[in-house]
């Protein structure tokens, strides 16, 4: 075996007396400067609003949070992420933000769609309830079972959905209804997968995508220049 001389920066014999010292881990890619590993699942998991949340039975950092003192977040683990320009995103966010969306309205429309518009193929490529309509690509099937709008309509319907591609106002309302009905980490699951993430909201799919719209948010929350800039936040999750 060769041997290596090992070369210890300041700051990383800092983390390492810390976490002699406190008990903190020692800091590497996937944690905070301080030691602690980021939440997986961003501010969801911090009530109170400190910037410290807690997952696998030990504390984690929101990333962009007041406890991430490198102001900057790890992906969430296993995926792909990043961020870059958009011409006129800006605009964009701002009609999301004047039609009564929130961040996390924001960062659900940036992960479906790099413009935040309703560009995509009509119905997403699917009918009946798997279609999908809005900025947001909400499901048919949620829609008429959670937004007044379309309460009590059949799955026959469907293209009714359409009045969301142009009604950005009434998109923004029905995605809060939806919300509201199903409870936010119920909604995740019917949002990606449909019935089949309704009986079964736990997969590895389904925490992906929560956690991957969840890191989008804390990111645009972590200066308020990204809610009126051109950046785009995005996550690699692939399409279902």
């Amino acid at each position: 075996m060769t041997n290596r001389a090992v070369t210890v920066t300041v700051p990383a014999a800092l983390a390492l007396l810390l976490a002699l010292f406190t008990g903190a881990p020692a800091a590497t890619a996937a944690n905070a400067p301080n030691g602690y590993p980021y939440c997986v699942n961003g501010s969801a998991t911090d009530p109170d609003g400190d910037g410290w949340g807690w997952e696998n039975n030990r504390s984690c950092v929101v990333p962009g949070g007041r406890a991430d003192t490198g102001g900057s977040a790890a992906c969430p683990s296993g995926l792909k992420c990043g961020s870059y320009s958009v011409g006129g995103l800006g605009s964009r966010k701002q009609q999301l933000r004047n039609a009564g969306a929130d961040a996390l309205d924001l960062a659900t429309a940036m992960l479906e769609t790099d413009t935040m518009t309703t560009g995509y193929p009509y119905g997403d490529n699917k009918s009946g309830d798997a279609a999908n309509f809005g900025v947001f690509k909400q499901n048919w099937m949620m829609l008429r079972a959670s937004c007044n709008q379309f309460r009590g309509q059949s799955a026959g319907q469907w293209n009714n959905g359409s009045a969301l591609n142009s009604g950005l106002g009434a998109d923004v309302s029905c995605l809060h209804q939806s919300r509201s009905h199903y409870g936010e980490s119920t909604w995740f699951a019917g949002h990606r997968n449909g019935a089949s993430g309704l009986s079964n909201p736990n997969t590895q799919d389904i925490r992906n995508y929560r956690a991957a719209v969840y890191w989008i948010r804390d990111r645009i929350n972590s200066n308020t220049a990204n809610l009126g800039n051109d950046t785009r936040f995005w996550v690699e999750v692939p399409a279902i």
